[in-house]
């Protein structure tokens, strides 16, 4: 399997070069700071025992819910006062999304991670916005897009002097209210050179309607098979009560059940990696 360039974490780990895959996991959306801590610290904690590098995610705002009913989040200043305890407290590595360019500085002075949302992904300014923080920067394939398009992203990025980029996988349109994932895109991304990322919740939902529904019970196969075929980081949703979530309820990960679908994944991904 072709080595990818490695992107530093804070001076904590890197992502890539054919090491085992680092995890970004957490509730979709900051709901309370004890909802944040516990999830944090469990994932922490199942993390170590499994010597998985773990970013903790969370959005402090879902700006592209379907219904204007939707739940958002606590927004940016409350937001990133939890995500700093998440660090400060738990001493853990933060990741978060950015939807407008103003947003991009206060959140990398507390983050270690920014990430790029599907549906923005062709934002220019969004992009080069990120790029001059300095920081690492997850990009989600938009739905739209082919898996050689991203080059365009990238060129971006390499364009701005700041290379320190994920690609994300998380499913691509067909249809409507369906999402399959092209798994022949996985090696494709991934030879142009950056780690790559499979964002495995995402990528079982089925968006549009009142509500963006799912199924989680397909996520621990496409874990699975991603592994199978080569990445660099597992993205996943992960909530101690997913029915009950603020987003993304249909297709978040059960906090209890993270454990032995990470024991599994790290399994195949040692056979794939030779490790």
């Amino acid at each position: 399997m072709k080595k990818t360039k490695t992107i530093d974490i804070n001076g904590r780990f890197t992502i890539g070069g054919n090491q085992q895959f680092s995890l970004l996991a957490g509730p979709c959306v900051i709901e309370s700071e004890s909802l944040v801590m516990h999830t944090a610290e469990t994932l922490k904690k199942v993390c170590e025992q499994l010597n998985i590098n773990l970013i903790f995610k969370s959005s402090f705002d879902k700006a592209n819910r379907s219904s204007l009913n939707s739940k958002r989040g606590p927004g940016l200043e409350e937001g990133l006062r939890i995500l700093q305890k998440v660090k400060r407290e738990l001493d853990l590595p933060t990741v978060t999304d950015v939807h407008e360019t103003t947003q991009c500085q206060p959140v990398a002075e507390v983050v270690d991670m920014l990430q790029i949302p599907a549906f923005l992904c062709r934002q220019t300014d969004l992009l080069l916005a990120a790029a001059a923080t300095g920081k690492p920067v997850n990009v989600k394939k938009g739905q739209f897009m082919a898996p050689s398009d991203v080059k365009q992203i990238i060129g971006k990025f390499e364009g701005s002097g700041n290379d320190n980029i994920l690609l994300c996988e998380r499913g691509t349109s067909f249809g409507y209210h369906r999402l399959v994932v092209d798994f022949c895109g996985l090696p494709e991304m991934r030879a142009m050179g950056y780690p790559i990322v499979f964002d495995a919740t995402h990528a079982v939902q089925q968006p549009g309607g009142e509500i963006t529904r799912g199924n989680r019970d397909m996520v621990p196969y496409l874990i699975n098979a991603a592994c199978a075929i080569g990445i660099d980081a597992l993205f996943a949703e992960v909530h101690p009560d997913p029915d009950h979530a603020w987003s993304d309820a249909a297709n978040q990960l059960q906090l209890d059940t993270i454990e032995p679908i990470l024991r599994k994944a790290i399994a195949i991904d040692n056979i794939a990696k030779n490790i």
